[in-house]
């Protein structure tokens, strides 16, 4: 239904193995933004984009999130990076998600914003395709994942600094 109303449609990380989904979003035509589950190698997310091309939808992206290390923290591999990409689909880097601290012992998932730069300038480094980056005016008052949020206020600044690194990798 809503791929009636937007551009791209999003597999969420844990449920980016699952073959009817992956098809039924092949066959809106749209474009597909597969997150890489935070359980899988970056080599296993072949599987999700050859799904995607069997379907007949070459117009896939995948988003890598990192991985699940111990309880609480997902670590992130910056291999995956190039390792997707050389299954031909552009490749983002979630730098706020990859920052999430689940299954805290609130309740609550946790996160670590202050690192959202360092992960948006390593994965400019490595050369991802793109950034997937949440913002919002009060993350504290979000009514979802705003403790690995970036304030909006600072937005601006951190993708001046971004296009800033990005020229100098080009022109390097």
């Amino acid at each position: 239904m809503a791929a009636e109303y937007v551009d791209v449609l999003q597999i969420p990380a844990f449920l980016c193995r699952q073959t009817s989904l992956i098809q039924a979003a092949a066959a809106t035509g749209k474009y597909v933004n597969i997150k890489k589950g935070q359980f899988l190698s970056g080599e296993s997310m072949i599987h999700a984009v050859n799904k995607m091309k069997e379907s007949g939808n070459e117009r896939v992206l995948l988003t890598d999130r990192g991985n699940t290390f111990g309880y609480q923290d997902l670590i992130v591999d910056y291999r995956n990076i190039p390792v997707m990409q050389s299954f031909e689909v552009p490749v983002i880097m979630d730098c706020t998600h990859s920052l999430q601290q689940p299954n805290q012992s609130s309740g609550i998932t946790g996160g670590k914003p202050k690192f959202i730069e360092t992960i948006a300038k390593a994965a400019i480094a490595v050369g991802a395709d793109g950034l997937f980056i949440e913002t919002h005016p009060n993350p504290s008052e979000a009514k979802s994942d705003g403790a690995n949020m970036l304030p909006l206020d600072k937005l601006e600044d951190l993708l001046a600094k971004l296009v800033l690194i990005r020229k100098a990798i080009k022109h390097g």
